[in-house]
């Protein structure tokens, strides 16, 4: 019982003897913070515990004892008080150890931190909200040297008997330093402890003059706000809209959107301007607006910062600490395996891999030993401390980890199994396809790109498809296909005439054979036409002997670095990462803190912001590692772009997708609506398993606050939301007929489960196998920068007599590879802070409403189920794209993990 008093924040009922029998009248059901009936299993205590890394605060042992018997006559005050959790960041500089000092010593002439209360009620005579008498954070300047993570802190009120409950909290911050209000908890009220979760950083009023509004776990539709709250409410949504001017501050809290032009820099020279992405003649979703000057050459181009200065995101946010830490440890890595092969690079020029035991070295000796770097010229780098600093934490940081396509079975790679069933079961399975008419047509305009018949015949299949025909291989839904032809073709007289790449368009064609397993039966390379006697297609099967065995691995690494740049820069950044960031800036504009979807929404949010600005740093902008180490190269938005013309967002949804790629077929008997038609499809199978746990987790949540259609529409702040994000965010796209409408809790049930169900399962099945697969460079090569030769070519003759050679040149060089290696480490590793599907900040607390929260338990609890699930197929021997010798389990969408590298776990965010 104690536990449970603990779990639901009421222990304060048993401790305190305040409550006379007349005030005990004063208790509804409603009020409660939870009901005893939803204490979990001890399991999920223990999970709970892991997740709740934001603690409820404690409940203090020495509150007011008495609460007097009010009278209905006179008013009678009374003391409350706040327990106000603050967390500290662990490492300081000096300024702000200077200013925390400061702060200390002009806490005694009242630079302090100040708290009022609003009651949801009006005051009758001046017709505006109650107000409690102004309470201070006590003992700050006595507890300032703390070395604890999480700080609690008091502040007392006297307010009135006729008071009514507490609605919100203003804060005013009088010291020089911001500090992060993680959450408040007001005791004293009959109705129990009332829980205010923050999770904020509050400003110094001398930069910031405006008290900050925080509001009660109590969730309200607009209509239903109590009066006390009504005009903080919109007071609160408009400081965070803003005025759509001047530059923003990084101390800022403004959501507001702009185009995609800061990535190039003009004024560094002609070769890193690019063009503004978003609008009629690059169509994109909208970004975070900065506000930023242009540059000096081209005035509709914002200027850029670079690392390690900050862009500005919204101040709330921005990385936390521990995971500021671990990306910049990975950054430091990457800067460690970047900064000195390029200076190495200066001294004796970029190198080819010469054999495939030079790869191995990066994990076994490391960068430097690998290039040969001496002693003395270490001695002359700028770096020799950090690099012994890093040394000392860790004796690998100079090497890569072995990748887990390697743990199981080194040459997996080299196996025709193996890479069907990376299109299934690896980084990108979202390309395949089922085919439905045999041979495969384009949708690109002849008038443009002459004639786009496919090259692909009857008889370069046949003999691939056990004695069947191709119709009845189509008819029993035998052939698939992942077809790059369309998005590569319009690019590549462009993306060929750059140093250092090559590439083809590409259609891959693959077999379900008897035993349930794919097979890659032919390849289809694909050149611009170029006149009549133009190459311009080819078609590669299977090998037959030596020379097309080489052959064929050349085809399927030219395939590879097709689907790494559609893998990047359509599945993941467009789909997951860009085409979020609208609804979540007009989430946060239209939908007040206290909107139950807000409350949904919000942890399917969080670092969204901040990873998109530094992907616009280093990532997608001009020289960045996109265009370094992609096959697309400087034309790579413009490639995002042009997909994004054909993204549907009514097709986002997994079953949708499904259904849309052939994948599945509608089925109203399964419990997702849809059957797969490949059984054995991880990513598939297991995704529809948490899609289901994610759609009836939202429905539980929908017709909890919507019983009824109505509600949904008269809701101002939710359609302004949904309007918002369509006709601003996706502006481009705001006049397509596809857009689902708002007006239905199926609506909004479906709405909603694709946005978490992108934010969350779809970005990790996307996200955290880049460097388990693409961390072995041959397995999954980022760009090639040698043509497939044929026999009247010069190169011929040099491929014939050493082809390990003419693959290794072909690859990415060490330079390019190292580089890419680098980056998709940081981008697959988890940070210690994160927070998983089914947890969340103050679990038991993040809602006043004990419903709700008993839901949310659920879903939980459902998401240690999935976990199981997925384990028994792991080692399942029938299902052969996950189970067999030298195969590795699909664990990218189990929910959990830990911190780094794991290949598994399924965040709430998009938070790398």
């Amino acid at each position: 019982m104690a536990l449970t008093k603990q779990i639901m924040g009421t222990s304060l009922m048993d401790k305190s003897q305040f409550v006379s029998s007349s005030s005990k009248l004063l208790f509804s059901q409603n009020q409660f913070l939870v009901r005893p009936s939803l204490v979990p299993s001890q399991r999920r205590r223990e999970h709970l515990r892991k997740a709740n890394r934001g603690a409820v605060a404690a409940i203090s042992e020495d509150l007011v004892k008495i609460v007097p018997v009010f009278s209905a006559e006179k008013p009678v005050k009374f003391k409350v008080r706040a327990v106000v959790t603050v967390r500290n960041k662990i490492k300081e500089d000096l300024k702000e150890t200077i200013s925390k000092h400061l702060d200390a010593l002009t806490e005694k002439i009242g630079r302090n931190v100040a708290l009022e209360l609003i009651s949801t009620e009006i005051d009758t005579r001046t017709k505006a909200p109650k107000k409690s008498s102004e309470g201070v954070l006590k003992d700050w300047s006595k507890k300032s040297n703390l070395k604890a993570e999480r700080v609690n802190y008091t502040a007392e009120f006297m307010v009135d008997s006729n008071f009514g409950i507490p609605g919100a909290i203003t804060v005013t911050n009088k010291h020089q330093k911001e500090f992060f209000l993680e959450t408040i908890t007001l005791e004293g009220f009959a109705c129990g402890p009332l829980h205010f979760p923050v999770n904020s950083w509050m400003q110094s009023k001398k930069d910031h003059p405006e008290k900050r509004i925080v509001f009660c776990n109590k969730p309200y539709l607009p209509n239903q706000t109590p009066e006390g709250l009504r005009e903080l409410r919109q007071k609160e949504l408009k400081n965070l809209r803003g005025d759509g001017s001047g530059v923003r501050k990084l101390s800022d809290r403004i959501y507001d959107y702009a185009l995609y032009n800061d990535l190039g820099n003009p004024d560094k020279g002609t070769d890193l301007a690019r063009p503004t992405v978003g609008g009629q003649k690059f169509p994109y979703p909208r970004r975070c607006r900065t506000g930023r000057l242009p540059t000096d050459t081209d005035m509709s181009a914002e200027s850029r910062v670079e690392k390690p200065l900050p862009m500005y995101v919204p101040r709330d946010e921005q990385f936390e600490e521990s995971k500021m830490d671990t990306f910049s440890f990975g950054r430091l890595k990457g800067v460690l395996h970047n900064l000195i092969p390029s200076l190495m690079s200066s001294f004796k020029g970029d190198k080819d891999f010469r054999i495939f035991g030079d790869i191995d070295s990066l994990y076994s000796e490391g960068i430097l030993l690998k290039l040969g770097l001496q002693d003395e010229l270490l001695k002359k780098l700028p770096l020799p401390k950090m690099v012994s600093k890093f040394q000392d934490y860790n004796q690998g940081i100079l090497k890569y980890d072995t990748p887990k396509i390697l743990s199981k079975d080194k040459l997996a790679w080299l196996r025709d199994d193996e890479f069907a069933r990376q299109a299934v079961a690896g980084v990108n399975p979202s390309s395949i396809e089922r085919l439905k008419v045999f041979p495969p047509v384009s949708k690109l305009d002849p008038e443009i790109y002459g004639p786009l018949e496919s090259a692909l015949k009857e008889e370069h299949i046949t003999p691939n498809i056990h004695g069947m025909t191709v119709q009845q291989a189509l008819d029993e839904n035998k052939l698939y296909i992942v077809d790059y032809h369309d998005v590569y073709l319009p690019f590549l007289d462009r993306i060929n005439a750059l140093d250092g790449r090559k590439a083809y368009a590409t259609r891959t064609l693959y077999f379900l054979t008897p035993t349930g397993a794919l097979k890659p039966i032919a390849i289809e390379l694909s050149l611009p036409n170029s006149g009549p006697s133009s190459r311009s297609k080819r078609v590669l099967t299977p090998a037959t002997d030596a020379t097309s065995n080489w052959m064929w691995q050349l085809a399927k690494a030219h395939v590879c670095a097709n689907d790494a740049g559609v893998h990047q820069l359509v599945h993941h950044w467009l789909r997951t990462h860009a085409t979020l960031e609208p609804f979540i800036l007009a989430a946060h504009r239209q939908l007040s803190a206290m909107h139950p979807i807000y409350k949904l929404l919000d942890p399917h949010m969080r670092y969204t912001l901040e990873i998109n600005a530094l992907a616009r740093q280093i990532l997608i902008n001009a020289d960045g590692v996109i265009e370094s180490c992609f096959t697309p190269g400087r034309y790579a938005m413009e490639i995002s772009s042009s997909a994004y013309k054909n993204w549907r967002f009514d097709r986002e949804s997994l079953p949708a997708d499904l259904v849309q790629r052939g994948m599945a077929v509608p089925d109203p008997t399964q419990p997702h609506g849809v059957r797969l038609v490949l059984e054995d499809y991880p990513y598939g199978s297991d995704g529809l398993l948490i899609w289901g746990a994610i759609e009836n987790w939202v429905r539980t949540y929908v017709h909890h606050y919507y019983p009824d259609s109505s509600l949904i529409r008269n809701d101002r702040e939710l359609q302004n939301w949904y309007s918002e994000s369509i006709n601003v965010g996706h502006a481009d796209l705001r006049h397509e007929n596809w857009w689902p409408s708002l007006s239905s809790a199926d609506d909004l049930v479906s709405i909603l489960s694709t946005l978490i169900w992108l934010a969350s399962a779809q970005h990790a099945a996307l996200n955290f196998g880049q460097y388990p697969y693409g961390g072995y460079v041959p397995n999954r090569p980022p760009l090639m920068r040698r043509l497939i030769p044929e026999e009247n070519d010069p190169e011929y003759a040099s491929f014939i007599s050493d082809p390990q050679k003419y693959f290794l040149t072909s690859l990415p060089s060490v330079l390019q590879a190292i580089k890419y290696m680098a980056v998709v480490d940081i981008l697959s590793t988890h940070s210690p802070d994160e927070e998983y599907l089914g947890e969340r900040q103050q679990p038991s607390t993040w809602s006043g409403d004990a419903e709700v929260v008993e839901a949310f338990y659920k879903f939980s609890a459902e998401m240690m189920e999935i976990e199981k699930e997925i384990e028994r197929r792991n080692s399942d021997p029938k299902l052969k794209h996950r189970c067999g010798a030298g195969v590795l389990p699909y664990e990218l969408l189990a929910p959990s993990s830990e911190p780094g590298i794991t290949c598994r776990g399924v965040p709430n965010s998009v938070s790398i």
